[in-house]
């Protein structure tokens, strides 16, 4: 090649525009089993697609995590409702409530000691009586005030106690517990093994319905000079948590999605994921305002939280709305399945 040409081609190079870098993300998410869906954009490119190098950092409660989201080290936070979100919202902070992470059905169980299950039938034998919950300020101590309620009790008329899920069962050998609230699969383990009955489910005695547990929160400040990388964030978790809705049907990617969610080890082992009941999310990623309203409420009437939100700010549904509408119509393939949530219909 001649020297003119090769310097033209040097030249074509040079003015060759460089491709352009994703845009870097950072999600704080506490991994459950509802956190599919961030793990399926993650795995299968979703997030690559949209012009998005996301990166998936484990948090143990989304309040905690709230100075981080606050600071921009993270964009967004995945986790339930708490005490501890409601007051590091109430501070002000550039955070707006985004995406449906967990909501009705949650498969939430009011279990009793099993030699307690001829004993407690109505919620007022719980009166003065043992009842542990996971954590102090968790959306868990929310659905049992709210089904004490029914029957004109308090948290204060029963002995509150704090336990770990994994402690509670030890707690109902040696009868430290005569009820507790489960989620799965901690209540199917506990009910197997004798250590339990299964009594109530929340979620049919609370309402507004469908019960909102847990959300994307996304720093509005990032948002704002970021639109079009937190659209396609969004986008992509919404391709995600339509996929999880697919699996939770069980749908043909019913395996795909388990072993998605076994190689990000949110679960020990398979036949836990496979058996236990899923907990839903919406398929437009909608957030359910009223339900959380009512947790706030519930939560200063209780004397947890001294300041209000006015949660109708808070909420920003219009990333979702946006996802939705670009991904079109959910259509969930088996449409024989006869369980509830996870659909539009």
């Amino acid at each position: 090649m001649k020297a003119s040409h090769l310097i033209l081609a040097a030249l074509l190079l040079l003015a060759r525009p460089a491709a352009a870098e994703n845009a870097q993300v950072t999600i704080g998410m506490v991994p459950v089993l509802s956190s599919a869906a961030s793990f399926i954009a993650l795995d299968k490119g979703y997030f690559r697609d949209a012009g998005i190098d996301a990166h998936l950092e484990t948090i143990d409660t989304a309040g905690a995590a709230m100075m981080l989201l606050a600071t921009d080290r993270m964009q967004i936070v995945e986790g339930g409702l708490s005490v501890g979100l409601f007051n590091s919202l109430a501070q002000g902070m550039p955070v707006a409530l985004t995406l449906d992470r967990g909501s009705s059905p949650l498969h939430h169980d009011l279990a009793v000691r099993l030699d307690l299950k001829d004993q407690i039938k109505e919620i007022a034998d719980l009166k003065r009586r043992p009842v542990a919950v996971a954590g102090p300020g968790s959306i868990a101590i929310y659905e049992v005030g709210k089904v004490l309620e029914l029957s004109g009790l308090t948290l204060k008329d029963i002995d509150l106690k704090n336990i770990s899920f994994p402690q509670m069962n030890a707690a109902f050998a040696n009868k430290a517990i005569d009820a507790t609230l489960f989620v799965p699969p901690f209540g199917e383990v506990a009910v197997a093994k004798g250590f339990a009955a299964r009594w109530l489910d929340p979620d049919l005695l609370i309402k507004p319905h469908p019960v909102q547990i847990a959300v994307s929160i996304v720093n509005t400040d990032w948002a704002k000079a970021n639109p079009d990388v937190a659209r396609g964030v969004f986008r992509s978790v919404l391709r995600g948590a339509r996929e999880f809705c697919q699996a939770y049907h069980h749908g043909p990617n019913r395996k795909e999605v388990i072993d998605i969610l076994m190689s990000h080890k949110v679960f020990a082992d398979r036949e836990t994921i496979e058996t236990m009941p899923w907990q839903a999310r919406d398929p437009d990623g909608r957030v359910n305002v009223a339900s959380i309203a009512d947790v706030q409420d519930w939560f200063i009437k209780a004397g947890m939280l001294n300041s209000k939100v006015d949660v109708n700010r808070l909420v920003a549904n219009n990333f979702t709305e946006v996802a939705a509408k670009e991904l079109g119509p959910f259509e969930l393939v088996n449409k024989a399945s006869p369980l509830k949530g996870c659909r539009l219909d």
